[in-house]
């Protein structure tokens, strides 16, 4: 058999595999093994050992653990909380106030911890109960949620835009930066949106009630700057020295560690427990993404040592398509590939299948890269699949999950929207690496 055909068999039942439910590290390692012994013979065992050797000297994926960390420890500690009810307060007189402090809530824990699955579940738990008692539209409500959930997986420190950074040869805090704006311009979108809505329909999201506002505006300014007072400490100690090119993610991750580790124990509301808890996730969900990154960098090293990624390179490149339509297609395809699988395949295996075509279009790397990473977000609001209508399920269990989906699709064109305007202003994404 052709080398290349059987490569193009292993993507097939790779992805098959992984459509069915077999665990996604496990399925890129064996189906790596017996594709490259077939083929290689003995000797993809040593390139297996080289792969996950070159992953472990990585020491851009070392800051995995340590943005992972300080978002558990976010999460644990409350502080996102009294963010969210002293935002509530603040704009409590406001028709859609919830909506809006789910937003901004939502952006300020995305530029602390860079995740999106404990972001859905906690605005769920913080905001839910309160948009249910307040009347606000269940629509409006789960997809204000989700899209500023989602918002972790673009706005840095992304852990998607650390693992990225490799792969593509791009240095992770340029696509830090290139992200910066792309994620602001979101959060503004789903943010005027709402208000907007409300503003024209007063009953998708009334005023709070006044037994629910604050008696005091003093309070609430004071909860305010307690609540946010760590986070632009987090956000400075990581964020802030990143962009300024002070320090690598990596390094600023150790220090954001240590800053929110220290901020977090004393507000009084961690404990033994809670910080054990958040070691122990931290280490189970670094584990889950370093492991993935090391099967699929064995499978994409077997797959291009075959010149299967070649050929689908080859074919793409011979469609009679100028680049701009050639990176559309590039970016569909991503998309529907982002309804069943995560992030983390499709960052490490399909990515490198397209890249040459990308190169070879002469197309901007940190565009390109930041267009991916808008289009899997989109994707994360996406229906039938999308992965955060089953989290915002699981903790607001009595919204219908037909009208969870709906709100998000609301959302999910906003997403679009913003992808469009990406495609037409590059500058969205190069213009701020351009002044580092």
């Amino acid at each position: 058999m052709d080398q290349q055909i059987l490569g193009i068999i292993g993507l097939g039942v790779l992805l098959c595999a992984i459509f069915i439910g077999f665990p996604i590290a496990f399925t890129l390692g064996a189906v790596s093994i017996v594709m490259g012994f077939i083929a290689l013979g003995p000797v993809v065992f040593d390139l297996a050992i080289l792969q996950t050797l070159s992953v472990m000297q990585d020491s851009v994926l070392a800051a995995i653990p340590f943005f992972l960390f300080m978002g558990f420890l976010l999460e644990q500690s409350g502080i996102m909380e009294r963010l969210f009810y002293s935002i509530q307060q603040l704009f409590g007189g406001l028709r859609g106030s919830l909506y809006l402090a789910v937003i901004v809530t939502a952006t300020i824990f995305a530029a602390a911890t860079g995740i999106v699955g404990s972001s859905v579940v906690l605005l769920g738990v913080m905001a839910a109960p309160s948009m249910i008692k307040s009347g606000y539209d269940t629509r409006m409500s789960a997809g204000a949620i989700t899209a500023g959930g989602t918002l972790g997986i673009l706005i840095p420190p992304s852990v998607m835009l650390i693992v990225m950074g490799p792969v593509v040869g791009v240095p992770a805090t340029d696509l830090f930066a290139a992200a910066v704006l792309p994620g602001l311009l979101l959060a503004f979108l789903f943010a005027a949106y709402c208000m907007v809505r409300c503003w024209i329909n007063p009953a998708l999201g009334p005023a709070l009630p006044l037994e629910m506002r604050a008696v005091s505006l003093k309070p609430v300014l004071i909860d305010l700057m307690i609540g946010i007072a760590p986070v632009i400490v987090v956000l400075l100690a990581t964020l802030g020295v990143i962009l300024a090119g002070i320090a690598t993610p990596t390094d600023a991750g150790a220090v954001g560690c240590v800053a929110t580790f220290l901020l977090t124990t004393l507000s009084g509301r961690m404990s033994i427990a809670k910080i054990k808890n958040c070691v122990m996730q931290s280490l189970q969900v670094s584990s889950m993404i370093l492991l993935l990154v090391t099967t699929s960098n064995l499978f994409g090293a077997v797959f291009s040592r075959l010149g299967s990624a070649d050929m689908i390179a080859n074919f793409l490149a011979s469609l009679p398509l100028p680049p701009m339509a050639m990176l559309i297609l590039i970016l569909l395809l991503i998309f529907l590939l982002g309804w069943p699988l995560e992030w983390v395949p499709i960052v490490l295996i399909v990515v490198p299948i397209f890249l040459p075509i990308i190169k070879a279009a002469g197309i901007d790397l940190i565009w390109f890269s930041t267009l991916v990473a808008v289009t899997l977000q989109t994707a994360w609001l996406s229906p039938p699949v999308a992965l955060s209508a089953y989290f915002l399920k699981g903790v607001a269990p009595t919204w219908k999950i037909t009208d969870i989906y709906a709100g998000m699709s609301q959302f999910m064109l906003l997403q679009v929207f913003a992808v469009i305007l990406l495609l037409i202003f590059p500058q969205l994404a190069t213009w701020l690496p351009s002044i580092n």
